[in-house]
């Protein structure tokens, strides 16, 4: 696994060298196991639900895309009446929140799984905790993304506007206008979009958002590195009515070492 969360909130910036510490806290991911199932199976007991005033279920099976998916460099033009009502649909949900709560489960590139909880507070606000024994939380305060490790207690600092998942956080957001949408599919569970991200010094990173066809909600997103590794999360238990203590935002600068560079 590609150190936790961190690489579905900082994807855009792992490519380059590591520091000590970010070679520990974002260790390099395995190559992907061959003919993995397209699906993985939850047979963890369900665990107590964090949020209150939801529905309460079992952690869902992360949907995990084929990696040997290809995707055009950009067909935007070639998007229909039908493609641009889903991905408004999207865009409008997306809008709509303010605060989200919930439980999610993590697959990552070599096909881990971890759980853990999440808070999100619009604009720019969110909290990742993992399950023990995993040491890592990631904090975003608005402008500002740390990548804590508790048991080195160490975290690394990324910009929030260089991180994929700025798009779940914005106020506001028209995906076809404010982003470089390359894909819009539906089918009878899920609506998808796929954001791709390119930067010369980096390479191309993509964000696939997945939304429940029935219910409108958010399941799951996937972020593509710019090395080609996958990482899937899927949410639930989602809250959108709780209130959120807002220091869990507070980025500690205190009780933390910052790597140098």
């Amino acid at each position: 696994m590609r150190g936790a969360l961190a690489l579905l909130l900082a994807a855009s910036m792992t490519c380059g060298a590591a520091t000590p510490s970010q070679a520990q806290t974002v260790p390099i991911p395995k190559p992907a196991p061959k003919g993995r199932d397209m699906q993985i199976s939850a047979s963890e007991p369900q665990r107590t639900p964090m949020t209150t005033g939801a529905t309460q279920t079992v952690p869902p099976n992360p949907v995990i895309p084929d990696p040997r998916r290809n995707l055009p460099a950009n067909i935007f033009a070639t998007f229909d009446a039908t493609q641009k009502a889903q991905a408004a649909k999207v865009s409008s949900y997306l809008s709509s929140l303010q605060t989200l709560v919930g439980n999610f489960v993590q697959v990552g590139p070599d096909g881990s799984k971890t759980k853990g909880d999440f808070y999100i507070q619009k604009p720019g606000k969110v909290r990742f905790e993992y399950d023990a024994p995993s040491p890592i939380a990631i904090i975003a305060d608005g402008s500002s993304l740390a990548v804590r490790d508790t048991k080195l207690a160490t975290q690394d600092i990324y910009p929030l506007s260089q991180t994929p998942l700025r798009f779940l956080l914005s106020d506001r957001i028209d995906l076809l206008k404010d982003t470089n949408v390359v894909s819009v599919t539906a089918d009878d569970v899920f609506i998808s979009v796929t954001i791709e991200e390119k930067q010369a010094l980096i390479g191309t990173s993509r964000l696939m958002l997945m939304i429940g066809a029935r219910d409108g909600q958010l399941k799951q997103w996937t972020v593509t590195d710019p090395q080609g590794y996958d990482t899937t999360v899927a949410v639930y238990n989602l809250d959108s009515s709780r209130k959120v203590d807002p220091g869990l935002f507070k980025i500690d600068f205190t009780n933390y070492s910052v790597p140098p560079g």
